[in-house]
């Protein structure tokens, strides 16, 4: 059985072969060999490249998402989580999905005022920008950065709705701005909640903040008006299933207004790193979890369909829709509906050098 890479959660930086890279693996004896002359590899580290797009602002058409557009701050996630879908774009720049996406991370310093600059362009029609969407915009280094503050700032001179997703009680750093948003309509904020178990979350999303913050959170943010939303995803049959009535529980306990579950998503090289991390963490049942995985998606590890992927099929997906149908209604959470004021936008102004853009 192979060896836990504790604090992380892949178990390995494998080269995605889709792109027909060169991969390399390590042969036995030439590690002990180095392991001898060298003593053990040196404890991996988070690195942050900054980076200097000519744009921020991604626009999709996607049906099974309720937003068009998104701003991402950040490349890569230093929270770790092994399912996250958003792992294979680290392939796009020849860095691996595995441990590169968690650890080879980049910021976007200039991400403010290139917003700014889209914001500003002759025609722009406003509709709710979600963060949150590729990376999560309250990951550790927004500590240091404070990029996710200040479009949120922007949005608030500006009047421009925004929402944001995140698994990190750090958006509480940002409090006093979120309730000014909200106090205008022009804010929503759902966290994340896989499980109630702080040992299973250290190995699921090594760094991301535990439940009992993410719930505090969710409390917080509702005492001030702020819309909180209770995402219970992805839930995981056979390992984080069982936590579905309590997590909602609690939500609604902490004043959450709305919630939703997304079954797991296993897209490209997500599917081979999250049996990895099955092999490592759960061996004596890895097997279940693939079989009721693979039949909620049609006999295969992941159904990467528009309009079925966010969803899932067959008896344990009808299984899990009505349990949480249920536990929904019993925790007191109405799902209210709340819409965004896009309706008193106003374009702001643009100087210096990023006009040339």
């Amino acid at each position: 059985m192979p060896e836990p890479i504790h604090g992380r959660g892949a178990q390995s930086g494998a080269v995605p072969t889709r792109f027909g890279l060169a991969t390399r693996e390590v042969d036995g004896d030439w590690r002990d060999h180095v392991q001898m002359l060298d003593g053990p590899p040196v404890k991996l580290r988070t690195t942050v490249t900054e980076e200097r797009p000519k744009s921020i602002l991604s626009f999709n058409q996607s049906p099974d998402v309720p937003f068009d557009r998104s701003v991402n701050s950040y490349r890569g996630c230093e929270h770790g989580c092994v399912y996250c879908y958003a792992r294979p774009t680290h392939a796009f720049h020849d860095l691996s999905p595995g441990l590169d996406f968690e650890t080879r991370l980049f910021a976007k310093p200039d991400a403010a005022k290139l917003l700014r600059v889209a914001l500003a362009k002759k025609g722009y029609e406003p509709r709710p920008i979600a963060m949150g969407t590729n990376t999560d915009p309250y990951q550790p280094i927004e500590r240091h950065y404070r990029l996710t503050r200040q479009v949120l700032e922007l949005c608030l001179e500006v009047r421009h709705p925004v929402t944001i997703t995140t698994k990190s009680d750090r958006v509480l750093d940002d409090l006093d701005l979120l309730a000014e948003l909200a106090r205008e309509r022009l804010t929503a904020v759902s966290v994340s909640v896989t499980t109630l178990d702080p040992m299973l979350s250290g190995k699921l999303e090594p760094r991301a903040a535990s439940p009992v913050k993410r719930l505090a959170a969710l409390e917080k943010l509702a005492a001030v008006g702020v819309p909180a939303h209770c995402s219970v995803s992805p839930v995981i049959p056979a390992i984080t299933d069982e936590f579905m009535e309590g997590i909602l529980e609690r939500a609604g306990a902490a004043g959450v207004r709305s919630a939703n579950w997304i079954p797991l998503r296993l897209p490209h090289e997500v599917a081979p790193l999250f049996r990895e991390w099955l092999a490592v963490h759960f061996p004596e049942r890895a097997g279940k979890v693939m079989a009721i995985v693979q039949d909620m998606r049609g006999g295969r590890d992941n159904d990467p369909r528009f309009g079925t992927r966010f969803r899932a099929q067959g008896a344990w997906a009808d299984l899990f829709r009505t349990r949480f149908r249920l536990a929904r209604k019993r925790a007191g959470i109405a799902n209210d509906a709340y819409e965004l004021d896009c309706s008193r936008f106003v374009a702001p102004e643009v100087g210096g050098q990023l006009q040339l853009f």
